[in-house]
């Protein structure tokens, strides 16, 4: 079977160009991001994954859980989600839409595990150090990690820095390794 993923792209491309066209990208992430939620419920998860159950059945549970959280476009994604048997794939297509939200908006989320706690002060000095290299507006979000030793890595989209102490003897260890 093909991944998760592959399977929805095309509907979160959908979802985008529909909410880019109404100018609708926040709208659109909250009604995204809340039936992902309602599919990721273990009980929803598995009446979608029960073959006797119904399309119109779950569509009209997952209606009735958003209720009002829905406009008609949206209940109508989710009929057709639900009649392409891809509701499993909500998690992805949410995923995947964000993606494309934070493109469009020159948006990124970035990550920093730090080994010790990083005051206001750093983090925001990180956020402006990030945003002037990668061009785009950054919103980090900060976790510690004693495990690192010292310093700290970075994630950015696809960009990853380890400054880390424990990065930098993994490092000094592959080298004398080879």
């Amino acid at each position: 079977m093909a991944e998760k993923s592959t399977i929805a792209r095309p509907y979160a491309q959908a979802a985008f160009d529909l909410a880019q066209e109404k100018n609708d990208l926040k709208t659109w992430s909250d009604m995204l991001q809340l039936c992902a939620m309602i599919v990721r419920d273990e009980q929803v998860s598995r009446l979608i994954g029960n073959p006797g159950v119904s399309k119109g059945a779950l569509v009209e549970l997952i209606l009735k859980v958003a209720g009002d959280n829905l406009n008609t476009v949206g209940r109508n994604f989710i009929r057709v989600l639900a009649n392409n048997g891809r509701l499993n794939v909500l998690s992805e297509i949410e995923s995947l839409y964000e993606q494309h939200r934070a493109d469009a908006e020159r948006r990124v989320d970035a990550e920093v595990i730090s080994a010790f706690p990083l005051s206001d002060a750093q983090q925001q000095a990180l956020a402006a150090s990030l945003e002037k290299r990668l061009g785009r507006e950054v919103r980090l979000t900060a976790s510690t990690d004693e495990s690192l030793i010292g310093g700290a890595i970075v994630r950015a989209g696809d960009l990853v820095i380890d400054g880390s102490v424990t990065g930098h003897l993994n490092k000094l260890a592959q080298a004398l390794i080879a």
